[in-house]
């Protein structure tokens, strides 16, 4: 179903007692450099589709608590560099399965509304520990990650990280958002 993604929207599902939440979550889009050349790790979900390590913003989180707990919990990896900049991206979707039976068991709505933050972040961590939500994972070069990366929103938040870092190269990123 291809709809806006958009707050007065969302309000309006609400209002006429539709089961929908508005969801906010930030991930990364992580690099690391192997002789010379950066590698973006790619994460392979069980519906087969590849994109990146995110999820929700907790209470009293800031993005990058988000980002940095999710990218543990999802990968393993622990030492980023996260960088300051940010791309959005926003979705719709019906929950399935699994997730359609936890969303109504907890009282949540099925049709959800989403809003992903993403931020480019290097790492030196080669090892790999996909969680239970994942089945596998690649480093690949930018050329080969936005080929996998199934989504278009994925491939421009890549081409935003890969735009970004390349005119980063020798610089230090932020310790803080």
């Amino acid at each position: 179903m291809n709809i806006p993604v958009w707050k007065p929207i969302y309000l309006l599902f609400k209002l006429f007692g539709a089961s929908v939440e508005w969801e906010v979550s930030v991930g990364a889009a992580i690099f690391r450099v192997e002789n010379g050349r950066r590698l973006y790790l790619v994460l392979r979900y069980p519906s087969g589709h590849y994109d990146f390590p995110k999820g929700h913003v907790e209470a009293g989180e800031s993005e990058e608590d988000t980002l940095r707990r999710e990218t543990e919990e999802e990968t393993g990896i622990r030492e980023l560099s996260v960088f300051p900049v940010r791309e959005s991206i926003r979705y719709f979707y019906v929950a399935k399965g699994g997730e359609r039976t936890r969303r109504r068991r907890e009282g949540r709505g099925i049709r959800v509304f989403k809003q992903v933050h993403f931020y480019p972040a290097e790492t030196t961590e080669r090892t790999v520990r996909i969680s239970h939500e994942h089945t596998g994972f690649e480093w690949l070069p930018y050329g080969q990650a936005y080929d996998k990366l199934t989504f278009a929103n994925a491939k421009r938040v890549l081409a935003r990280a890969e735009s970004f870092a390349a005119g980063q190269e020798g610089k230090k990123a932020s310790s803080r958002l």
